[in-house]
């Protein structure tokens, strides 16, 4: 159960209600994610592995970690590491993950809350669960998000932005059949507490069994659901998704090879669906992304390796070396 919920969701401010001759966009694919291990060995699913990057920009990468109860010793994270070029955005379903970084950003992030860092020009950061969690064990879930920066501000100052769950715009469905944790972006007017570099609107949603969801869509915006939980289907044709998938819907501007965007995306639940659902203004422009660095040219990745070796991405704070 996530962490942030309502007993009422009409007690909410509404979406509004599907009108009938406004187009839905159809479903271009499903796919369901691949499995690994990230940091010092916590297992993900690698959501947007399965799909050509032109139909994700600008999203270059998005992990759900756990969902998993860890037994006492059993919690890790990822030790200090560089980056450069991008946008990491962790969003805490249920449990507790601990941010430091060489700007001097960071706190505790915890069942429902948020952490966006700007990597921008470079930036060393370090996420782990505090060392209560690793010593009592406890449920862990989550998902990290890479927010691609186009190359004007890639080399921007790094910046830290700490969302707390109570800072999180909550919306219902018109029926209020489902409700919406919205992150940041505009969604019917109502927007979200995060400060983004690159248009986007991110959001997760809450279905109860048989609740239909449909929301109005940019049409210049991509837009991709990804299945935490449950079972359900997505698109004016009801293709099938289940915990662990990511549907890709069509549209998103005029690029070649795409139909023009609809105007809503619907999401219907069999049974309780828990559901990511995500888009952005495609930057369009050459992405070179090796390792912990998102970039426009291998020459550019070979700065930015070369930038961390000489110790220029910043220094570890000298009590937490």
């Amino acid at each position: 159960m996530p962490a942030v919920t309502v007993e009422n969701p009409l007690t909410l401010p509404r979406l509004p209600e599907p009108v009938a001759a406004a187009p839905e966009r159809k479903v271009l694919a499903v796919e369901t994610a691949p499995s690994g291990f990230e940091g010092e060995g916590f297992p993900v699913r690698r959501a947007l592995a399965a799909i050509k990057p032109e139909y994700l920009d600008p999203f270059v990468m998005m992990d759900q970690m756990g969902e998993v109860d860890y037994a006492a010793g059993e919690p890790k994270g990822t030790p200090w590491h560089p980056h450069r070029g991008f946008e990491t955005v962790t969003y805490m379903i249920d449990g507790v993950m601990e941010h430091l970084d060489s700007n001097g950003g960071g706190g505790t992030i915890t069942n429902g809350d948020t952490q966006w860092m700007t990597a921008g020009a470079g930036i060393l950061h370090k996420e782990a669960p505090p060392e209560w969690l690793v010593q009592q064990g406890g449920l862990f879930h989550g998902i990290q998000l890479w927010v691609n920066l186009p190359g004007a501000k890639k080399m921007i100052a790094p910046k830290y932005q700490d969302i707390g769950s109570t800072n999180v715009a909550l919306l219902s469905s018109h029926d209020g059949g489902a409700l919406v944790r919205l992150i940041a972006g505009d969604l019917a007017g109502t927007v979200g507490p995060g400060s983004t570099q690159t248009p986007i609107t991110l959001l997760h949603a809450t279905l109860s069994p048989g609740a239909r969801l449909v929301m109005p869509w940019r049409k210049d915006f991509n837009a991709l659901a990804y299945a935490l939980s449950g079972r359900g289907t997505v698109g004016s044709e009801r293709r099938p998704i289940a915990g662990g998938q990511l549907a890709v819907f069509d549209g998103f501007g005029n690029r070649p090879g795409l139909t023009t965007a609809g105007e809503t995306i619907s999401i219907t639940a069999k049974d309780t669906l828990e559901v990511i659902v995500l888009g952005g203004e495609p930057i369009g422009e050459p992405v070179a992304h090796y390792g912990p660095f998102v970039m426009n040219t291998r020459e550019e990745l070979v700065q930015a390796f070369e930038d961390f070796k000489a110790g220029r991405l910043g220094t570890v704070p000298a009590h937490h070396a």
